[in-house]
C-alpha cells in the first residue's frame, strides 16, 4: 500500500515538473533539432531519464531544473552525433530516383499487369489450337518445327496458324483501339 503511495506521489511530482518546464525545454530543443516530431521525443526522453534516474526525487527543485537542463542539451548534442554518422534523405527525393527506370514503376507494373490480363482474355477467344500453339511458341520457346513434331502436324500448317494467330490478334486489339477512340466502351 504504501509502495503504490509513493508512486502515486512520484508520478504526480514527475507530471508538475512536466507541466511547468517541458514547454520551455520543447521550445529549446525544436530550435537545435530539424523536425518537431523528434523534439517533442528527445524531451520525452529526458522525462523518462529523470524517472529512471535513482537520486533524482531527492534533489530540490533548482538542481531537478538544472538536471533537466543538462540532461536536455546532452540529449540535443546525442541527436546532432547521430545526425551526424546517420545521413538522411529527404522520401522525394529517394522516389525520383528510385523508379528513374519508368519500367521498374509501381504505375507501370499495374498497366503490364492489365495488358497481360487483357491478352489472356483475347487468347482464351481464340481456338484451342490456335491458343496451343501461341503458347508453345512464345510461351515455351519453341520453334514451329518443334511445334510440328509435338503435334503431329506439318510445319507449314503451324507457320500459318502461328500467323492467322497473331493477324487474328492484332485485329481485335485494332477493333477495340478504333471504339476506344470513337468514346465507345472496349
Amino acid at each position: 500500500m504504501q509502495v503504490n503511495r509513493h508512486t502515486a506521489q512520484v508520478e504526480q511530482e514527475m507530471a508538475l515538473l512536466y507541466r511547468k518546464y517541458a514547454p520551455g525545454l520543447l521550445a529549446y530543443v525544436r530550435m537545435r533539432v530539424p523536425s518537431p516530431e523528434d523534439a517533442e521525443d528527445l524531451v520525452v526522453e529526458v522525462f523518462l531519464a529523470a524517472l529512471q534516474h535513482a537520486t533524482f526525487a531527492v534533489l530540490s527543485e533548482k538542481e531537478k531544473q538544472m538536471w533537466l537542463w543538462r540532461v536536455t542539451r546532452n540529449k540535443v548534442i546525442d541527436a546532432y552525433r547521430r545526425a551526424k554518422t546517420r545521413q538522411s534523405v529527404t522520401l522525394d527525393h529517394v522516389a525520383e530516383d528510385l523508379f528513374e527506370d519508368e519500367m521498374f514503376s509501381p504505375e507501370y507494373s499495374a498497366l503490364r499487369q492489365e495488358d497481360y490480363m487483357d491478352l489472356y482474355t483475347q487468347l482464351q477467344s481464340l481456338p484451342p489450337l490456335h491458343q496451343q500453339i501461341l503458347r508453345m511458341r512464345f510461351g515455351q520457346d519453341l520453334s514451329c518445327r518443334e511445334i510440328a513434331t509435338t503435334l503431329g502436324k506439318q510445319e507449314n500448317g503451324v507457320r500459318v496458324t502461328l500467323s492467322r494467330s497473331l493477324n487474328l490478334l492484332r485485329k481485335i486489339y485494332r477493333r477495340r483501339r478504333e471504339v476506344q477512340e470513337s468514346g465507345g466502351e472496349g
